[in-house]
């Protein structure tokens, strides 16, 4: 018989893990507060050429220490800090996030001041410091996340300056954020120019290109560029047709759109639409008052195995409402339903909102009612906008009757806490102080805070039911 060792060899005091991950996690505070303090103050003592001296230093680097540094430098030396955000870019054990580089551009206000970007590299020139592509690929991707294509293009016209090639990627960002700004002509010229300097444009510079035609209503280039990009032996992928259609969709016909759609129905593997390109083409057909049209879209999305989401659907309830097709919104919702792809609180939460939308409140409300005798659960914004209109109608018992429903749901927690304020106000102005004091008790529990505009004429009422400690408490919140 095997002998089970005794739990006490493995499980000691809980109060010492918890001490111990407290003293660990101070430990580690301490030593990026401490790696950045000693990288701010090289900084400081160190004026020129500091990116050959900051090697020197011999602390951790990591995205919170860069972080602190930077926060230390933006107010005064935001100059300083760029250079050292640059610097820690291209040390071999770290790499800049996504999250970092659109940091680093708020801290410096570069959407703003685009001027550093250019003072940067002028600065590195007139210091004689090495500098390399992936430089100016760091410097690249902070115009990016600041939106700046002039800037974009600076850079990469001083790369030569520097003996530095610009490649591939560093053509593409700028592309991208010409493209990205409609300035189409810019955009194309930097593509023809990558093939002057023996460079190919590649998927990324195909879909930006592509994608910024389409957003500029020059469908003709598009669809021109999408035949040169396979001459050249790069095949579209289901991004580049699915801005296509997008495209088309918006400044075309239609029935060209499905033209795109029925060809890449045809095609294998990532060239095959996906939902996003599914529910782009049902969208434009519900925006021109084709909803009925936009049905036969799903059932041929469906067919191929690609079934809509709550986006998908949320657009076709609004189409066919807006066209007065009710009870095709019904039948498309059991459907759907019915195939497991979408809930019917997720449908018909979109339908009571489309319902109100279109200003079928009795509707709207009957479906409601039935939701919550159904024990089907409306999301937060169905619940927030139902009993909202109900108060704005002077029914706020009503309002009130629905709130305790989605509360015996539980899935009151979720619902804009707004609510509560407009609910309790419309109870004091009718004078159902009972059913008010009830309501503020709930919010002083769930620590609900009662909205501003709300605040003096629900005290004076509390205080005329004599109420005196929930005025007390609202009271004492207001101050």
């Amino acid at each position: 018989m095997s002998v089970v060792p005794s739990t006490s060899c493995f499980h000691t005091s809980p109060v010492l893990p918890k001490r111990f991950a407290f003293a660990l996690v101070t430990a580690l505070e301490f030593a990026t507060h401490s790696s950045a303090e000693s990288y701010w103050t090289h900084l400081l003592q160190n004026g020129s050429n500091i990116e050959r001296t900051l090697n020197a230093v011999k602390a951790k680097l990591d995205a919170t220490c860069v972080d602190q540094v930077l926060q230390k430098c933006a107010p005064n030396k935001p100059l300083l800090g760029l250079r050292f955000f640059i610097w820690a870019g291209l040390q071999p054990n770290y790499r800049h996030s996504s999250y970092m580089y659109a940091k680093a551009a708020k801290l410096f206000d570069i959407n703003h001041n685009p001027k550093i970007v250019t003072d940067v590299v002028k600065t590195y020139g007139a210091e004689g410091c090495l500098v390399s592509v992936k430089t100016f690929k760091i410097v690249l991707n902070l115009c990016q996340k600041a939106n700046l294509a002039e800037e974009g293009l600076w850079v990469l016209r001083k790369m030569n300056d520097f003996n530095c090639r610009p490649d591939t990627t560093a053509y593409n960002v700028v592309i991208r954020l010409f493209s990205n700004k409609g300035y189409m002509d810019v955009a194309a010229d930097l593509m023809r120019e990558m093939g002057v300097v023996n460079l190919y444009p590649d998927m990324i510079t195909y879909v930006a290109m592509i994608k910024g035609f389409c957003d500029a209503g020059r469908l003709e280039e598009a669809c021109a560029l999408e035949k040169f990009m396979r001459k050249n032996g790069c095949s579209p992928n289901v991004v580049v047709y699915s801005a296509l259609i997008d495209g088309v969709c918006r400044f075309g016909s239609l029935e060209r759109a499905l033209e795109l759609l029925q060809e890449m129905e045809k095609m294998d593997g990532e060239c095959k639409p996906n939902i996003v390109t599914y529910t782009s083409v049902i969208q434009c057909f519900c925006e021109k008052s084709r909803s009925l049209e936009a049905l036969h879209i799903l059932d041929r999305m469906m067919a191929s195995g690609c079934f809509p989401n709550r986006v998908t659907m949320t657009t076709l309830i609004k189409g066919l409402c807006g066209e007065g097709y009710l009870e095709e919104a019904y039948k498309l919702i059991d459907k759907v339903v019915a195939g497991g792809c979408v809930s019917y609180s997720e449908c018909h939460s979109s339908l009571v909102l489309c319902l109100l939308g279109v200003k079928n409140f009795e509707e709207a409300e009957k479906l409601f009612r039935r939701m919550l005798a159904s024990a089907i659960k409306p999301d937060s914004l169905a619940s927030s906008t139902m009993i909202k209109s109900l108060c704005l109608r002077g029914r706020v018992l009503d309002g009130l009757y629905f709130y305790n429903e989605i509360e015996k749901l539980g899935c009151m927690s979720s619902v804009d806490t707004d609510i509560y304020s407009i609910l309790l106000a419309g109870l004091c102005n009718e004078s159902h102080l009972v059913e008010a004091a009830n309501l503020a008790r709930v919010m002083i529990e769930r620590r609900i805070q009662l909205k501003t505009p709300y605040v003096e004429y629900i005290i004076k009422h509390l205080k005329n039911s004599g109420e005196k400690e929930l005025v007390s408490h609202f009271a004492g919140i207001a101050k």
